[in-house]
């Protein structure tokens, strides 16, 4: 007898129910990363610049991290969220857009870190760009 062919199966997001957050920007010279996690750190929502269809050096604009912090903040408060601890990580452009589109979204901003790391004269970096 023939084989049926069995059905994929749709894992359901569940809705948690989590009122304070910290939302980790990540913005590097390419892209613009925004992650919401809960106060343990475990992941509720993320996007990215390049996950909405930015591409090339469309990722880098502050509209794109802008973009990318309304959506994984609509996505976070799915669950509930309604305060947010900022930590903002990289020297990119889109770092005070994002911030300033997570407040649009609607959370509370308790704090904002810089959590961007600082080499005590580690890697020699990247020349100089002659313009």
């Amino acid at each position: 007898m023939a084989k049926q062919p069995t059905q994929a199966r749709v894992r359901r997001r569940e809705r948690k129910n989590i009122t304070n957050g910290i939302a980790h920007v990540n913005s590097t010279f390419n892209n613009t990363m925004i992650t919401i996690s809960d106060v343990q750190g475990n992941t509720i929502a993320w996007s990215s610049a390049g996950t909405l269809g930015f591409k090339g050096s469309r990722k880098s604009t502050p509209f794109a991290a802008q973009m990318a912090a309304e959506d994984a903040g609509k996505k976070a408060a799915e669950h509930g969220v309604k305060s947010i601890d900022v930590e903002v990580r990289g020297p990119g452009s889109g770092r005070e857009s994002a911030l300033r589109a997570l407040q649009s979204v609607g959370f509370s901003v308790t704090s904002i870190r810089d959590v961007t790391p600082i080499p005590h004269n580690g890697c020699r970096p990247r020349k100089r760009r002659r313009v």
